[in-house]
């Protein structure tokens, strides 16, 4: 998997995946900002991630799905790197026979066992660096 990152000015990029599809990303101050921060792109990548998993195991089980909606969010630390110390993800199932063990096992699963962006979150990471010469 690999995604490309372009500079557009100060604090704004734009990242390309290997398909062509665009993400904006703005680091902005609020009252200038027009897309999500990296900080909050990751909030709702995870969100969304882990989303995937609830209806789709909410489907398997044969229970009415009806709509999903969530509320993530997360504290960070004062100190640099910001990283986040707590994130809190709350689903909103829509769905008449789903009972609440069957929601809490589903989104546990979801949530710690097959979303691949919460299974990233703890993953080394290394880096590397070229400089283009004009």
């Amino acid at each position: 998997m690999k995604v490309e990152l372009k500079y557009k000015g100060d604090e704004e990029f734009t990242t390309t995946n290997e398909n062509g599809n665009k993400a904006e990303v703005d680091m902005r101050s609020a009252d200038v900002k027009q897309h999500q921060s990296p900080t909050e792109l990751l909030l709702s990548a995870l969100g969304a991630c882990a989303a995937v998993e609830v209806v789709s195991m909410v489907k398997k089980r044969r229970k009415t799905f009806i709509d999903l909606d969530a509320e993530i969010s997360g504290e960070r630390r004062d100190d640099h790197p910001r990283g986040f110390t707590k994130i809190h993800l709350k689903y909103i199932i829509t769905s008449p026979d789903l009972t609440e063990e069957e929601a809490e096992r589903i989104v546990d699963l979801a949530t710690k066992k097959y979303c691949s962006v919460a299974g990233s979150l703890s993953a080394e990471q290394e880096h590397s660096f070229e400089i283009k010469r004009p």
